[in-house]
């Protein structure tokens, strides 16, 4: 009879120990990662967009990412298109207490081969957008430009600004 007292006890503390659940913590760029609705326009070198190049390509709201480098340290960054707009894929630097990003210059494109991306002026804004329900939502503005593209040449602007809210994941908001 003890035996079996003692067996039932300690299946209970067993039990009753597994029932704990253990803190899971963010990443360091949690503050700055996210999933955006944005849209691309041709801008001059102020970073203004130009009458009439608004969504340059016709694209409409596409889908950019932020999110933490393997590293999970909250001074890189990684910014990707998904291949939504020029398939790149870059690591900048970031600064989580102005919530500011930039790359160092033209750095190597991740996504392929043969293209250098710059990006400028990234900032992500608390609550300063709005979502289609009403809803306050984080906005993202940055600069980007490409070593393959001749469009800016061609057609007399500097950049490309992409703006836009963070997706809520809300289909009334889509």
């Amino acid at each position: 009879m003890k035996k079996v007292l003692y067996l039932a006890t300690l299946l209970f503390c067993a039990a009753f120990t597994s029932c704990e659940k253990e803190e899971i913590g963010g990443t360091a760029t949690e503050a700055m990662a996210g999933d955006w609705y944005v849209t691309v326009d041709a801008a001059d070198a102020n970073g203004n967009v130009i009458p009439g190049y608004e969504d340059f390509f016709g694209l409409g709201r596409i889908h950019v990412l932020t999110y933490n480098t393997a590293a999970n340290t909250g001074n890189q960054l990684y910014v990707d298109d998904l291949g939504d707009f020029w398939e790149f894929k870059v690591k900048t630097s970031s600064d989580l207490n102005g919530l500011t990003f930039s790359t160092p210059g033209a750095i190597a494109n991740e996504a392929y081969e043969g293209c250098d991306v710059t990006i400028t002026g990234g900032k992500i804004l608390p609550k300063a957008g709005r979502q289609n329900n009403g809803s306050p939502a984080d906005s993202i503005v940055f600069y980007v430009s490409f070593s393959d593209d001749d469009y800016p040449a061609a057609y007399g602007y500097s950049s490309y600004k992409i703006s836009g809210i963070r997706y809520s994941g809300l289909e009334e908001n889509d």
